[in-house]
């Protein structure tokens, strides 16, 4: 792989993440059409919030959580990106936000230990509030030395 430029290399987990997006779709589609072949659901039940049998509904509400919290990641890279202010520190949180995200999917879709999936949520939020963070340092102009 060529040498990034850091904000390349802040965006990649990101753009991994919505790889991790396209992956979601991808198995929500196959276990809802697996559920209907088992006559778990019929194709008319998915037009309903709650008509999803157990296995999909856990990969449809991993799947709108991917369009929640990772919302500011994004916000905060593209921040930090139109400021030119991308440290080697926010890439570290990018890819922090990317492993507990994937980690918090496993979680969430292979079954409902909600107390796990909490602590496994906390892995990717650190990422984002690390970014967050820096961002708003960034374009408050905040600086250490009162300047």
């Amino acid at each position: 792989m060529p040498d990034l430029s850091p904000p390349a290399q802040l965006l990649l987990p990101l753009f991994l993440h919505f790889g991790l997006v396209v992956a979601l779709y991808a198995a929500l589609t196959w276990a809802r059409l697996a559920a209907v072949r088992r006559g778990e659901a019929t194709k008319n039940d998915f037009a309903r919030a709650d008509g999803d049998p157990p296995a999909p509904a856990r990969i449809q509400r991993n799947l709108a959580n991917q369009f929640e919290a990772p919302v500011f990641a994004w916000i905060a890279a593209l921040l930090l990106i139109v400021t030119s202010a991308v440290t080697v520190q926010d890439v570290a949180a990018a890819w922090v936000f990317l492993v507990g995200r994937l980690i918090h999917t496993v979680v969430q879709c292979r079954g409902d230990n909600v107390a796990l999936r909490g602590q496994v949520f906390t892995i990717n939020f650190l990422g984002v509030l690390w970014l967050m963070g820096h961002a708003f340092y960034v374009v408050m102009d905040l600086s250490l030395t009162g300047a």
